[in-house]
């Protein structure tokens, strides 16, 4: 089999970055040193992986009629979430499903609320990427005026970070008693998710000076407090195509700068990447993409509580596990749906 297990090829792609890693000049460049160590890990992770599942095969197979139903039922309880983990990373067929991610949530309409779900949702993806392993970094966060977020990005970096996030792209619809009403009515409020694959492309993207608007000011953290005394954070409009990247997690300028740069040039690649995939869907009839009144999740809190997939069915009644990070039955459901082979 190709892609995923092409244990061959990646074996191979091991032995040449272990060659890179040998040279004397290897960490000459800290970034390019930090990318070849991060795929030589994530491949070896791989093909450890495989091999582990192919020797409790092996061992499966060897067994004779003298070995006890406990045996035979130990071994397969050992390689059946193996054999899992193996069926869910192939169908990872993305070329940046592997790539680390840059995640962005905006408040809908409705202030307060909007702003509060926002939150949430942030912490929800935190606590995931916590429990998974992932790095994260909070590049821009724009606080609500009262409580919560109005919008914020964060980086998620690790292996396959873009794969399992591809399926939070959309819209996500909380339903609850509303904590900031006198009256305790029921609200609803709605929040979208952004997912962008962030990568140190090959590809060349001709950014113009001219068709950048660059603005500096003040970093600031809650309620307006100057987190440093210069102009290090960096907001920069790409004018033809209207993308807004605003960067203030680093204390130099000219690292917001290039922060900034770098993820307009992922969402340029993305952009052509879904005008493609437009024209591909146009010519097969597909349906239009998703817009700010399609949700793909419903969070109910009340009169009951249940969080629903909309594109998958996929459906639970523990509504805090979710909101604390227990994501990944939702993302298994969505790589096995047919949404997936869609989503790009």
């Amino acid at each position: 089999m190709g892609g995923y297990f092409d244990i061959s090829n990646k074996q191979e792609r091991i032995s040449l970055l272990e060659e890179k890693i040998q040279q004397p000049d290897f960490w000459g460049n800290k970034k390019n040193s930090e990318q070849i160590i991060s795929e030589l890990t994530n491949f070896k992770k791989i093909v450890n992986h495989y091999n582990e599942v192919k020797e409790s095969l092996d061992i499966i197979e060897s067994l004779t009629g003298d070995a006890t139903e406990e045996e035979i039922t130990f071994e397969l309880n050992n390689i059946l979430p193996k054999i899992e983990e193996l069926e869910i990373f192939s169908y990872f067929h993305n070329e940046h499903d592997s790539s680390d991610t840059l995640l962005e949530i905006n408040s809908g309409a409705g202030g307060t609320e909007a702003c509060d779900w926002a939150s949430m949702l942030m912490r929800m993806y935190l606590r995931w990427a916590e429990k998974e392993g992932y790095k994260t970094t909070i590049i821009n966060q724009q606080e609500g005026e009262e409580t919560g977020i109005k919008s914020v990005s964060i980086l998620i970096s690790g292996n396959y970070a873009y794969g399992f996030l591809r399926s939070e792209r959309g819209i996500h619809r909380l339903v609850r008693l509303s904590p900031f009403d006198s009256s305790n009515k029921r609200h609803t409020s709605f929040a979208s998710v952004s997912i962008t694959p962030f990568i140190e492309s090959n590809q060349e993207i001709e950014i113009k000076e001219t068709d950048l608007k660059i603005d500096v000011f003040r970093s600031g953290g809650a309620g307006g407090q100057s987190v440093n005394t210069t102009d290090s954070a960096v907001r920069i409009t790409h004018l033809p195509s209207g993308i807004v990247v605003t960067c203030q997690n680093e204390r130099s300028q000219l690292q917001n700068k290039e922060t900034a740069l770098n993820i307009i040039k992922n969402k340029l690649i993305q952009l052509q990447e879904t005008a493609h995939s437009e024209n591909i869907k146009e010519l097969k009839g597909a349906n239009a993409s998703i817009n700010f009144g399609s949700q793909i999740r419903s969070y109910v809190m009340h009169p009951y509580s249940m969080v629903k997939d909309l594109r998958t069915g996929f459906q639970t009644s523990n509504v805090q596990k979710v909101l604390d990070g227990d994501l990944k039955p939702f993302m298994i459901s969505f790589l096995r749906s047919g949404e997936n082979a869609n989503s790009k």
